[in-house]
């Protein structure tokens, strides 16, 4: 029978209990987090806060002094000169883009084959979910390419309706009309944001399991689901509330202590930084292109192993979460329960007599 919302959390805690603790093996975390973090699995709360001072209109030289400074580097100060550079930087981007995009596809099977097996191989498991994982990453990108088509026809239509009703001719005398029409467009963008990422959600959770089990294609997969979303909508409308509610608690505690461990290691990080900088005007360097090169990757180093260890503070959250969905999944989809919960045997039947050994074995341990 379909399990609630509700009912699929003890199982899915018992089942993160099991893998991560009986028994505790380190090196299972690390590939976890490893995986985790690639797939896109891992995540922690916090914020950041950017405080300047606009320069007032009645110091206008000041901010041409700033731009004159010769720590300023020169492409910053004339970026007409480095287009070029600025359009391969874009081209680098969005490569890095599509990159991790393919990654996190296959690494999303990884995932799920690492919570029904309760182990975690990431050759064995990369070289068997290649062709998966690109099925995945095409929906993907379709997928990405789709919301800000789709925030262009918002703009666009909004932007046509102003037009048409000549608000912008006269906005003093329409103003009421604006306000309420930039509150409704508004709402439609928070609506559009919360369908694409609910569709995300049941994608990584309903659909790739379809596709892991059954070879299928993301399309195919939710057109199955749909079927079972039209059938049982509060049962999955509960799924997903109650996923909302578990990853905001498991943000708030898993952000508090990421943020701390961070603290922790940024305190070293930033006097190696600092001390690399006062070396670096000793021995007469200057912010040019290389040099602010290296310093960016070095920073997207720490940056990265930063990733890394909340990823690792949040590996409870990463296997829970997969398994919970598993657990809520698996009596609606059979290959999947099938999967969880193996039939033992079938036992002879007791008025059957059993048939004799084979003689030559026998005759052969003589």
């Amino acid at each position: 029978m379909p399990v609630s919302a509700v009912d699929a959390i003890n199982p899915a805690f018992q089942h993160a209990k099991q893998q991560l603790l009986q028994p505790f093996r380190f090196a299972l975390w690390i590939r976890l987090a490893f995986v985790g973090f690639l797939a896109g699995e891992a995540g922690s709360g916090g914020g950041c806060n950017f405080n300047g001072n606009i320069p007032s209109s009645n110091h206008p030289r000041g901010s041409q002094q700033f731009m004159d400074s010769p720590w300023i580097p020169q492409f910053i100060q004339h970026p007409e000169h480095y287009v070029g550079l600025i359009i391969l930087l874009v081209v680098v981007a969005i490569g890095l883009f599509v990159l991790f995009t393919y990654i996190s596809s296959v690494m999303r099977f990884i995932l799920f084959d690492g919570i029904i097996t309760r182990e975690c191989r990431i050759r064995a498991g990369w070289v068997r979910n290649r062709d998966r994982g690109f099925r995945l990453f095409v929906w993907q990108i379709l997928w990405t390419l789709a919301f800000p088509a789709a925030l262009a026809v918002l703009a666009g239509s909004s932007a046509l309706l102003v037009w048409r009703m000549r608000w912008f001719d006269h906005p003093s005398d329409h103003l009421l009309p604006l306000i309420f029409g930039g509150i409704a467009a508004f709402l439609v963008l928070l609506l559009l944001v919360l369908v694409f990422s609910v569709v995300y959600v049941m994608t990584k959770d309903f659909v790739v399991p379809q596709m892991a089990l059954e070879d299928t294609t993301a399309i195919e997969g939710w057109r199955r689901l749909w079927s079972s979303l039209s059938a049982e909508k509060g049962g999955y409308a509960g799924y997903i509330g109650m996923k909302i509610v578990m990853a905001i608690g498991a943000g708030i505690v898993l952000g508090i202590a990421t943020a701390i461990v961070a603290f922790a290691i940024l305190i070293p990080i930033a006097g190696a930084g600092v001390a690399a900088v006062l070396a670096g005007k000793a021995a007469g360097l200057t912010w040019t292109f290389y040099t602010i090169a290296a310093a960016v990757i070095v920073g997207c180093v720490a940056l990265a192993f930063l990733f890394f260890v909340g990823s690792l503070i949040s590996v409870p959250a990463i296997v829970f979460f997969p398994a919970y969905s598993i657990y809520f999944f698996a009596p609606r989809y059979p290959a999947l329960a099938k999967l969880l919960w193996p039939q033992p045997p079938p036992s002879q039947s007791p008025g059957w007599p059993t048939p004799p050994l084979p003689l030559v074995p026998a005759l052969l341990i003589f």
